[in-house]
């Protein structure tokens, strides 16, 4: 049985284009539970078997065609998995499945919220309209009281809700992911229902923290014009359990990366 365990959360940006990077935070940095976001192919498509051969031989999948798509792969066993539908679209957006941590077992929300396109005007843009409504839907689920289990929050939530969480606060308080009705739908969430913000536990404001560099910037790196858009959140008797977190931006700069790059937690038992 575990005495602790780590939790990757990674958007992979098309599981089937970034095998090989899933194969190298594998070897690099093990994680026992890895949770990846926009797997973009349907369960029959997911390429279980080299998962397996790294030891990820327990695997929970909800995938489809060309889009969205979450999995969670696990060295831990699993004692159940769910599915939870949003906005009535069909999207493949949400995995839960409760591992085997040596104790009473700890449930693992796997998320991806939805982009919200590039006009944060509900009346003029559907894709906006659209978070709002999953943003609506995820408070009544899981933002009215603290979970009654351990349970964990992590995926990419496609909002930075702090200042720190984007290069520029000011400049960005227009741009979809940072603008205000946004951030305060995602922080009335995670207060409602209790969730610790382990990352920001770990590494407080006011230091400046990213998981998520642009495509469109020729040297991501050098203008480290980023956003916090991935999130591990835990239930108020898992939090003190997280004993450490890592980003690890290396993994931006690696080869055919995706434009997120993963968070690890230490959970102790």
């Amino acid at each position: 049985m575990a005495r602790s365990f780590t939790l990757a959360t990674w958007n992979i940006n098309s599981v089937r284009i970034r095998t090989d990077l899933v194969e190298r935070l594998a070897a690099e940095r093990a994680p026992d539970v890895l949770c990846l976001q926009e797997i973009k192919c349907p369960e029959a498509n997911f390429p279980s078997s080299v998962f397996r051969k790294l030891g990820y031989v327990h695997q929970a999948i909800n995938g489809q065609k060309g889009y969205h798509g979450v999995a969670v792969l696990s060295r831990l066993p699993f004692a159940a998995i769910d599915r939870r539908g949003f906005c009535d679209k069909g999207d493949a957006r949400h995995i839960a499945v409760t591992v085997d941590d040596g104790g009473d077992g700890v449930e693992i929300h796997n998320l991806y919220v939805p982009a919200g396109g590039d006009e944060p005007d509900a009346t003029l843009n559907e894709k906006f309209a659209h978070k709002l409504q999953f943003l609506d839907e995820m408070a009544a689920w899981i933002g009215k009281a603290p979970a009654g289990r351990a349970s964990i929050v992590v995926g990419d939530l496609n909002i930075a809700p702090l200042e720190h969480d984007v290069w520029s606060h000011k400049q960005l308080l227009g741009v979809v992911s940072h603008t205000p009705v946004e951030t305060a739908a995602l922080e009335a969430i995670r207060t409602g229902g209790g969730w610790v913000d382990a990352m920001r536990s770990h590494i407080p404001v006011p230091q400046k923290l990213y998981t998520w560099w642009s495509y469109r910037s020729a040297d991501w790196s050098a203008a480290d014009k980023g956003r916090r858009l991935d999130h591990v959140w835990a239930c108020p008797a898992v939090a003190p359990r997280v004993a450490a977190i890592e980003v690890l931006r290396a993994a931006r700069g690696w080869d055919r990366p995706s434009d997120h790059v993963p968070v690890i937690a230490r959970i102790e038992r």
